[in-house]
């Protein structure tokens, strides 16, 4: 039997795929593939930058979706399916939506994979394959068989990833935010790995520089300790993404310093205590004063914070995303990310938006042909869609001038520790600057 995973590209420019050159692994393929019986042949073929054959003879495609690759999935679907070939089709899309996903799939599967994919796999190998397979979601240990699950990274080599392992402590998040898939997808839960599981991934892998790919790796305090205290001999660098609240716990923060990280993804999410209550962001909203004493333990601690904001709430207005840009470049932060409002499909935004009549594109915006990435696929109340598109874009690009670029650079307490952290901060500020304007506007989908 020969198995076939497929990461879709979320879309085209012009007439050629998007080819992204900031392609991390995709870690979600690499435990599938581990998942797998060691008979079965596992092949694996990245959209986002290589041809995928479909002529090539496979016995079974298994293809990951998400919201914004969504329409792309379902052509390379439709392609495979064509050719009498069956397709599974997985991925927090599919469990969110799994009655869109399914007119594309001979088989749909909602969860995680660990504690299902053997017995698909099973199915599809004696032609029995079922038209879903629901697992439970979080499964915490990464366990098959009562074996810890470590990912095969043998599927990526020769395909050109940048040089970061993505790894996974644990998943989920305690918060329950109102635009957020993630906290819909796992019911507010948080599920933890095995940490001794983790040491051994990190002693089997080369690479020294690590993204913890996990939700909130502060969701649960207590076990991010213990993770430190173990990563510490390891001499390894690693970031991840954090909330702001792991700033009121100072010895977790030296821990975090001392086991190697360099800093978190962390969501602000708005410097405007309104939208924040209108996101529920809650660990965002207790003693809120522009985040000044956050920012300074993180400076404290030397941490490169990829701050990440969103724009488009009821209380935004042009004027307030002008002052995000402003406050992110006063701060210095290392990088950040200027995001649009999106109602994911079964979030709380979602049904809100719907219920008050103001989605836009027919409602499902990642399917709609005219939907083009970094839009706002809905009406925000104090100002137009497109106003919103374009203030966004502005500020994105703001922030990844070169003048601006070289601000952030000459902050010694954030990036000038080490030739190491100098030369990460470079190769990915550059490779965020290009891909602000190459993927603005950007059709979903090929066809």
């Amino acid at each position: 039997m020969k198995l076939t995973l497929i990461k879709p590209t979320i879309g085209r420019m012009e007439h050629s795929l998007y080819i992204d050159e900031g392609r991390m692994e995709p870690l979600m393929l690499g435990i599938l593939a581990a998942l797998t019986p060691d008979d079965v042949e596992v092949i694996m073929y990245d959209d986002r930058m290589e041809k995928i054959p479909f002529d090539e003879p496979t016995d079974l495609v298994a293809i990951t979706v998400e919201t914004y690759t969504a329409r792309r999935a379902y052509e390379i679907a439709d392609e495979y399916r064509s050719r009498g070939v069956k397709v599974v089709m997985g991925g927090i899309h599919a469990s969110l939506l799994p009655e869109e996903v399914i007119q594309h799939a001979d088989s749909l599967f909602t969860g995680d994979a660990e504690t299902l994919w053997h017995e698909l796999i099973n199915d599809a190998r004696h032609h029995r394959l079922k038209v879903r397979y629901d697992a439970p979601v979080g499964t915490g240990q990464i366990t098959h068989c009562g074996l810890s699950v470590i990912p095969r990274r043998d599927i990526f080599r020769g395909k050109d990833y940048l040089p970061i392992s993505l790894m996974q402590f644990s998943r989920g998040c305690r918060f329950a935010c109102q635009f957020c898939a993630v906290s819909q997808y796992f019911g507010r839960k948080h599920y933890l790995r095995k940490i001794d599981d983790v040491v051994r991934e990190i002693e089997q892998q080369e690479r020294k520089f690590i993204f913890f790919v996990d939700d909130n790796i502060a969701s649960d305090q207590p076990a991010l300790i213990e993770l430190c205290h173990a990563l510490t001999p390891l001499k390894v660098n690693w970031i991840s993404q954090a909330s702001l609240d792991v700033t009121k716990n100072h010895q977790l923060m030296s821990l975090m310093q001392k086991s190697g990280c360099w800093g978190n993804v962390m969501g602000f999410e708005s410097i405007n205590p309104l939208s924040l209550k209108d996101a529920r962001k809650s660990p965002n909203m207790r003693n809120f004063s522009h985040y000044i004493d956050e920012i300074a333990v993180l400076r404290d601690h030397g941490m490169q914070t990829w701050a990440a904001f969103t724009l488009g709430y009821d209380h935004d207005t042009l004027e307030s995303i002008e002052q995000t840009v402003e406050f992110a470049l006063k701060n210095r932060f290392a990088f950040a990310a200027y995001n649009i409002l999106m109602p994911y499909p079964n979030t709380p935004l979602y049904t809100q938006l719907q219920q008050q009549g103001r989605l836009l594109y027919d409602q499902k915006w990642w399917l709609h042909p005219e939907y083009r990435f970094n839009q706002a696929a809905f009406n925000p109340k104090l100002m137009t869609a497109e106003q919103l598109t374009e203030a966004c874009h502005q500020v994105r690009s703001q922030f990844n001038s070169l003048p601006s670029i070289i601000r952030r650079f000459s902050d010694i307490r954030m990036t000038l520790q080490s030739l190491s952290r100098m030369a990460s901060f470079w190769r990915y500020t550059l490779l965020f600057r290009k891909e602000v304007h190459k993927k603005h506007q950007m059709r979903f989908g090929l066809k």
